[in-house]
């Protein structure tokens, strides 16, 4: 038998083959070839692409031959070849011909040089690859069209938001509700339950109390809120009781008649009910509202209607009234430093927002969050956190909660070098800002103590895994019985079941 032909032992053998092999292959293989000289003046056409000749307006390869390739064929790109030495390997071509996807690539010379290689641009080659791209390239095409569709549709969102009433200004210089439900950034059971009965609370006209520490995104939900609700296209009024002083309370609330003190304004003014009219009124640290005002407060919300200071009218407004407070307002009851008709007046849907040491597994994404709009703010590139100064992060108390978590990330980013942050730079720096006692986590045991906590029965481990699912979703719902079983994916009679057999029946 005769040998089977072999490769050329030298290099420039192998590569002539290989390009005349590459040549054929494309040549059979595609819908159409054709070449240009440096000029971009066709030189040669191949049979397959004789068929696009008449859409074109030639009859013949003969009369095709000797153009100018822009001459010739609509919108092609072979003379940015040509000029760039740079090759297009895919692109969509569309002309009278129809839709096709193309390849260009240049050819080059022989160098002179000692080392070979490449040299000028003596021509490029133009290959159809598919036409009919629509059925041929279907799911590339669908994929692509989605892609663009998802594109168009974030624009017309962004548009939508620069127009919407919602994120503007209004004439009379009120911010609108400026967040919404997914500003509230974390995915903990305990921030998913908080979202999920503040969703609730928008589609009602009920007052609204939210209650938690100082930092836990009270203001945040207030807007949002807002934002959920039928009066979204309302004013959001936010009035700060805390930082107003208590003699200008009442002017702030009710406003005042023209001339109704020394030095009021001639024109009188127009307190925060009346412009929250349609809107929403936000009344944030409500438990620092004093008793005097508690008591016009209370009137005001039960008859709809305010007496401006200094006036004798009575003037209606519509606003529906969100609270929040830091502050034990049943403690406060008692004490007789708030009215108790006027909690239970605010106390119709109480929402507790949970602190940050509750939801710690949302400390990562936070992070991120932050330290994005720091950067939007600063113009710098945000901090990147190792896993163990994550780790260490989420050791904290946060007594202020993620207003806390914020301004050490901003000290954190001013102090330190680097952008990158690792948990030894993360204590030097906390250290360094006062604080004198640092929750390091302690992974020294965690394997082995993991590992003889497991050798133990199974219904043991079973039963205390329970005990502390059933009490982390008590303390995440503030022992809503019903919202803990939903949250389990339990009914409530299973899970009135589990909680008697652990004794956690009170």
């Amino acid at each position: 038998m005769p040998a089977p032909p072999a490769l050329p032992l030298d290099a420039e053998g192998i590569l002539a083959l290989a390009a005349r092999s590459m040549f054929h292959l494309f040549s059979s293989i595609s819908q159409g070839m054709f070449l240009v000289d440096s000029s971009g003046r066709i030189v040669w056409v191949n049979e397959g692409y004789r068929r696009f000749l008449p859409a074109l307006g030639f009859s013949s390869i003969d009369e095709f031959l000797g153009h100018m390739v822009e001459d010739v064929i609509p919108n092609t790109q072979m003379r940015r070849v040509l000029e760039t030495g740079e090759p297009i390997l895919v692109d969509l071509l569309t002309n009278k011909a129809g839709t096709f996807v193309v390849s260009r690539i240049p050819l080059r010379a022989e160098s002179d040089g000692p080392e070979g290689g490449a040299g000028d641009v003596i021509g490029a080659i133009g290959i159809v690859l598919f036409d009919q791209p629509e059925t041929t390239l279907q799911p590339l095409i669908s994929k692509f069209a989605l892609l663009q569709r998802d594109l168009d549709d974030a624009r017309r969102e962004l548009a939508s938001q620069r127009n919407n009433p919602l994120y503007q200004h209004a004439p009379d210089g009120q911010r609108r509700s400026k967040y919404t439900f997914a500003s509230f950034i974390g995915s903990s059971p305990a921030a998913v339950e908080v979202k999920r009965h503040a969703r609730r609370a928008a589609q009602s006209t009920s007052p609204v109390l939210l209650l938690g520490e100082t930092g836990t995104g009270k203001e945040l939900l207030a807007h949002a809120i807002h934002a959920s609700s039928a009066r979204a296209k309302g004013m959001f009024v936010s009035v700060n009781i805390a930082a107003v002083p208590d003699t200008l309370l009442e002017a702030e609330f009710f406003g005042f008649a023209p001339g109704a003190f020394t030095g009021a304004d001639r024109r009188g003014r127009e307190g925060k009910f009346k412009l929250a009219d349609g809107g929403s009124l936000f009344l944030d640290e409500i438990g620092d509202m004093p008793l005097g005002l508690q008591a016009k407060l209370l009137r005001a919300l039960q008859e709809g209607e305010i007496e401006p200071l200094g006036s004798n009218k009575l003037v209606p407004f519509d606003a529906r009234v969100i609270a929040a407070t830091s502050r034990d307002l049943p403690e406060l009851v008692r004490r007789g430093l708030f009215r108790e008709d006027l909690y239970y007046r605010l106390n119709v849907l109480p929402l507790r927002v949970p602190p940050l040491r509750e939801r710690r597994s949302d400390i990562p994404a936070l992070v991120e969050a932050l330290g994005e709009d720091m950067a939007l703010r600063s113009g710098e590139a945000p901090p990147e956190l190792t896993p163990d100064a994550l780790a260490l992060l989420a050791g904290q108390h946060w007594r202020g909660n993620i207003r806390e978590l914020r301004n050490v990330l901003e000290q954190v980013t001013m102090r330190s070098d680097s952008q990158r942050i690792d948990a030894v730079q993360l204590e030097r720096i906390l250290r360094e800002a006062g604080l004198e006692q640092i929750e390091l986590p302690d992974l020294s045991h965690a394997n082995g103590d993991e590992e003889a906590a497991l050798l133990r029965p199974l219904a043991q481990q079973v039963a205390e895994l329970e005990r502390k699912a059933i009490a982390a979703a008590m303390a995440s719902t503030g022992g809503n019985k019903l919202a803990t079983s939903r949250l389990l994916g339990i009914s409530r009679a299973t899970l009135y079941e589990r909680m008697t057999s652990q004794g956690q029946s009170s």
